[in-house]
């Protein structure tokens, strides 16, 4: 999956999601890449899509790239 800008999503990115809230890339299920304590074990049935740890309810799963679109997300700063 991607940002609006074309560039890819990657665990550990740090986004902010629309006007007010922020998050951190803790899934990229198709890759099956997590940021402990996250597993694959845990999410992987949901196949597709990214998991965002967000400031307003937790972990969300964005299924696709609409979804992620209709939040205006977008990368604030890539994980070293």
């Amino acid at each position: 999956m991607h940002y609006s800008d074309g560039q890819s999503i990657r665990v550990g990115d740090a986004v902010a999601i629309g006007r007010s809230h922020t998050g951190t890339v803790v899934g990229c299920i198709e890759e099956a890449l997590y940021l402990p304590p996250h597993t694959a074990e845990q999410w992987g049935y949901l196949r597709h899509g990214v998991l965002i740890d967000t400031s307003f309810g937790g972990v969300v799963h964005y299924p696709d790239q609409d979804s992620l679109a209709s939040e205006s997300m977008i990368l604030v700063k890539r994980q070293q």
